[in-house]
């Protein structure tokens, strides 16, 4: 039985913990922007520019070079 005592103190004094960093988190402005998440979706990314990495980059750099009749 004072088991049961135990794990009920440990679990309000976890839940106190919890309810005095929401608290905090609402007075450091934590939640006050609450429009731009919903919007955020709906913009573009920024393309990166094209640099010569990833899977397309071996094709590119072995591709031969001068005019396709030049080895006849």
């Amino acid at each position: 039985m004072s088991a049961i005592f135990f794990l009920i103190g440990c679990s309000v004094f976890i839940a106190l913990i919890f309810l005095a960093a929401f608290f905090w988190a609402n007075k450091t402005g934590q939640h006050e922007d609450t429009y731009t998440p919903s919007v955020r979706i709906l913009f573009d990314d920024e393309v990166a520019q094209d640099t010569d990495c990833g899977p397309n980059s071996e094709r590119r750099q072995s591709a031969p070079t001068g005019s396709p009749g030049a080895n006849t």
